[in-house]
């Protein structure tokens, strides 16, 4: 589903006439209890109810374009989402006033703080900066729309608010998978809507380089795409190069600041990511002189395609160090906010103990740990950027060789790279795994592609973003907190939205509210939010709020496979089908380790006939030695068999059915057999046989009829 860049425009199709209405007396008229997400710092309710309806007035003050700018965004959204017509105007009188006046903190202006006054006669929101004032008007909006149609009671109410972080950030990773610029813009409104300020943009990987660098072009001509994995994707061959079509796309420097001023216009700070040193198969593809070419297996002859963790390196060559500067002058002019985030993740160090030209560079420095090398070339970069004005932020491994400077650490691996950091004086942002990773399911019953551990709502709720371990010094070290999208398995714009929503409401309390919880109070407020996303067109996950799993449907009926219980779970996914190549596909959740299933409690009484739809994904994974601990089990004839157990994963299977006709399509085949019949109920284990480990076979999902029946 393709979204429209401005909340506006994507509202279009939504019809507002039959929303309004004249509405009840204003005596007469009750307003229900205020439900606002991230929940204000203080609130009193006060005495009446105001009915804000069409034809109401917003007065900004005179020639504050900024003000006149939050007040017009209000009035589209309340046209769009609740059908009332909100007039703007400047320096008048109206219903709604915005005033500009600091609120205070221990003497100080606090930025970003708002306070809003509704009275039965009209709301008043006052606010010293842009963002307060924004947010304000987003409160405002909230208690407009607790209820859907026709003029809006809005209970009185003095809110005085302010966030709690100066991070309250959402990473999205458009190098797996390029979003356009229209959904990006759309999902920067939904963020601002959520009181949210940072978006960390992770625009380059090993699959990908996303940004165009006019002084080193090819980062884009050649880094921007690849052939996606699979048979299906190296069958669909580009008519006017005869090749496999190439997938991807980046984001021109015009197209950059486009998006980067639409955020600042809604007060987020857009962090650009590039990664360095490693994670850079993409750049090396496109410049190899960037790799380390003296080391065994180091050449990169096309941006790859498999997901994981590579061992290419950046080499550490003058040359390299001034090509990576440009490259970060070139950043620097596109994002004017205060950090630049440079990865230093997952930089597996081989190629660099195998490089005699690495080796005999540090040696010359005087190095001789290879994490201390790592800190060098990550010192090199800082000083370009502390030079410039900028600060460096890295993921937590940038604090394993020593770290110099005034770099901040995003701590992924768990909270304890925010303790280490904070405790050696570095400014630090929670983003820790696998809670605060959005590409986890969100219920046991939910099917969508990603990992396969479940992140619900609550738990994101009642992530702590100080650790404990911290003193109130090293805990002010804590800018804030931060969920990730990392896109593996988000195929689409509409996967993003999916596995996004309704958890960044949970983010938003967590990083804007006080330290305070109450998660029943939290869901109750959750509702009229999800309200809210259907009007503004947000595909949410509708089971995210599932606690329990729900029983896998009966016999006779489809059992798909996120509804069966898999024998192990070394490395649990819900992969995307390779195929078709346009149109929908299916998603297969597997133990990737070790591709099998258990149906639980058949009725065997009277045999059934099975159907089984299976598919392949490609094996598409850089697991380094863990590869060889992955359960193929070996063919019998050409290409394999789709085999049932009963009770038990060992012994001859009762059924086999050869794969050849599935084997010939890239897509989900319908496979059919027979099973004895057996007293009571049983456990089927199902797995496939193979001959090599790419690509995988998988199930999609499994009915099971009486013999006989229709």
């Amino acid at each position: 589903m393709s979204k429209l860049p401005a909340v506006l425009l994507t509202f279009l199709a939504l019809s507002v006439g039959a929303c309004a209405g004249p509405g009840r007396p204003a005596e007469r008229m009750s307003a229900p209890m205020a439900a606002i997400i991230p929940e204000p710092a203080r609130l009193e309710p006060g005495e009446g109810v105001f009915i804000l309806r069409t034809g109401a007035r917003l007065a900004v003050p005179a020639g504050d374009r900024q003000a006149k700018a939050a007040a017009e965004r209000f009035a589209d959204l309340m046209q769009c989402t609740r059908g009332l017509s909100v007039t703007v105007v400047e320096g008048g009188r109206g219903e709604i006033v915005l005033t500009r006046a600091a609120l205070t903190r221990g003497g100080t202006a606090a930025a970003e703080s708002y306070a809003l006054d509704v009275r039965s006669s009209g709301a008043t929101i006052s606010a010293g900066d842009d963002a307060g004032l924004q947010y304000g008007l987003i409160s405002l909006w909230q208690l407009a729309t607790q209820t859907e149609a026709g003029p809006a009671p809005i209970a009185a109410v003095h809110i005085q608010d302010a966030p709690r972080f100066v991070w309250r950030g959402v990473m999205l990773d458009s190098a797996r998978h390029y979003q356009s610029p229209a959904f990006i813009k759309g999902f920067l409104d939904w963020m601002a809507l959520h009181k949210l300020n940072v978006f960390h943009w992770h625009l380059t990987d090993d699959q990908a380089w996303r940004l165009e660098i006019r002084g080193h072009p090819k980062l884009t001509e050649v880094g921007a795409w690849r052939v996606p994995e699979g048979d299906a994707a190296r069958a669909d061959i580009d008519p006017a190069t005869g090749r496999a079509r190439l997938y991807g796309g980046f984001y021109s420097q015009d197209t950059v600041r486009e998006i980067v001023a639409y955020a600042a216009a809604r007060n987020i700070t857009v962090v650009p990511e590039i990664d360095v040193p490693g994670h850079a198969s993409a750049a090396v593809a496109a410049y190899p002189e960037l790799g380390v070419q003296d080391a065994p297996d180091s050449a990169v002859s096309a941006v790859p395609s498999d997901w994981g963790v590579y061992h290419t390196l950046f080499n550490t060559d003058e040359t390299t160090i001034v090509f990576l500067q440009e490259v970060l002058g070139e950043v620097i002019d596109l994002f004017p906010g205060q950090y630049v985030h440079l990865g230093g993740d997952e930089a597996v160090k081989d190629q660099w103990k195998a490089s005699p030209g690495v080796q005999a560079h540090m040696r010359a420095l005087g190095i001789t740990d290879e994490n201390a090398m790592q800190s060098w070339f990550m010192g090199r970069m800082e000083q370009y950027l502390n030079q410039h004005g900028r600060r460096l932020i890295g993921w937590d491994e940038i604090l394993e060789g020593g770290l110099q400077g005034d770099a901040a650490v995003m701590s992924w691996r768990g909270i304890a790279g925010a303790v280490e950091a904070a405790r050696l004086g570095h400014d630090t942002v929670l983003t820790a795994q696998p809670t605060l990773y959005l590409d986890n399911r969100q219920s046991p019953n939910d099917g969508a592609p990603g990992r396969g551990r479940v992140v619900s709502v609550q738990d994101i709720y009642d992530f702590d973003p100080v650790p404990a371990a911290l003193t109130p010094e090293e805990g002010a070290h804590v800018l804030g907190v931060q969920v990730n999208l990392f896109t593996e398995h988000m195929l689409s714009e509409d996967r993003v939205e999916y596995m996004a929503y309704p958890r960044i409401a949970a983010l938003s309390e967590l990083a804007w509210s006080p330290g305070t919880k109450n998660w029943d109070d939290f869901s109750r407020r959750l509702q009229p939010q999800l309200s809210r996303y259907r009007r503004l067109g947000i595909d949410y996950a509708a089971s995210a709020l599932d606690t329990a799993q729900m029983a896998p449907p009966p016999d006779g009926e489809r059992r798909y496979d996120h509804q069966m219980k898999l024998c192990t779970e070394g490395l649990v996914l819900t992969l995307i089908d390779d195929a078709p190549m346009q149109g929908e596909r299916a998603a297969f959740t597997m133990d990737i380790m070790n591709p099998c299933w258990t149906y639980q409690a058949a009725d065997l009484t009277q045999g059934v006939m099975l159907e089984a739809a299976v598919g392949q994904a490609p094996f598409n994974f850089q697991i380094g030695a863990d590869l060889a601990k992955v359960h193929v089990r070996p063919a019998a004839g050409p290409v394999g068999e789709f085999e049932v157990r009963i009770d038990g994963c060992e012994g001859d299977p009762v059924l086999s059915v050869p794969l050849t006709e599935a084997a010939s399509s890239h897509g989900v085949t319908v496979l059919e057999g027979r099973l004895p019949a057996l007293a009571g109920a049983h456990d089927l284990c199902l797995t496939f046989t193979q001959h090599g480990i790419d690509p995988m076979w998988a199930l999609d999902w499994v009915r099971l009829s009486p013999t006989g029946a229709n």
